[in-house]
């Protein structure tokens, strides 16, 4: 089933950040995202008000739609959030997963690999922030889930703006060792794991004291539109 349209912008907003074609402060003119995707701009409205909604746009009054820019403090309060919240869905996790939930997990995990092999850094962020949204399913409390979405979104707009190389995307075994304490059903082994993979991830966070400069919008999502 083909993607709606909102849905295709805003994953490839989210890619072209997390592959650092899109940096802090960029403009997101509807007008040249109708354009870029061949789509009116009501579907353009969506997408952004979307991302809007997740923290990753801010909309600014009379002056339109912009790339967010967190603060360290923005990035230590997101970090700090969902490793409290992970810490109950890890949990929950553990109680509940089904062998056709590990089975999708190892799936994952196989994908995830393919993408760090290939060096395709946009697809790493976004299949890292699909482990964690996995992991909320299996954990089924939708309410969790829902927070988690928001959470990873905008570690993925700290990752792709502000990342140290490859730093904070997760090294090899750290998805893969949660995924075996789950199986597991070691419950203080998959929370511990779970914690000091987020705190990994943040403390491969660097910010500078200005964003890098971006290129034409055009330039930035050229490969995502269609």
């Amino acid at each position: 089933m083909e993607k709606p349209l909102e849905t295709i912008i805003v994953d490839s907003i989210l890619d072209a950040i997390a592959d650092q074609r899109l940096h802090a402060g960029t403009k997101l003119g509807e007008q040249a995202l109708s354009d870029l995707f061949g789509c009116n701009r009501a579907h353009v409205r969506r997408a952004l008000g979307t991302l809007t909604a997740y923290h990753v746009v801010d909309h600014l009054p009379n002056r339109g739609a912009y790339v967010a820019t967190p603060t360290p403090q923005d990035a230590r309060d997101v970090f700090q959030a969902r490793r409290a919240i992970e810490t109950v869905i890890c949990r929950n996790a553990v109680r509940q997963a089904t062998s056709e939930d590990i089975a999708a997990l190892r799936v994952h995990l196989a994908q995830e690999a393919l993408a760090r092999g290939s060096g395709d850094r946009s697809a790493a962020v976004r299949l890292s922030r699909g482990f964690h949204l996995l992991l909320g399913r299996i954990g089924r409390n939708p309410v969790l889930l829902r927070y988690l979405e928001e959470l990873t979104m905008r570690s993925s707009l700290i990752i792709g703006l502000y990342a140290t190389g490859h730093g904070t995307l997760c090294a090899d075994d750290e998805h893969t060792r949660i995924t075996d304490a789950i199986e597991a059903r070691d419950m203080d082994a998959a929370q511990d794991l779970l914690d000091q993979h987020l705190r990994h991830i943040e403390a491969g966070i660097r910010f500078g004291d200005d964003a890098p400069a971006t290129g034409a919008l055009s330039m930035a999502l050229r490969r995502d539109a269609r």
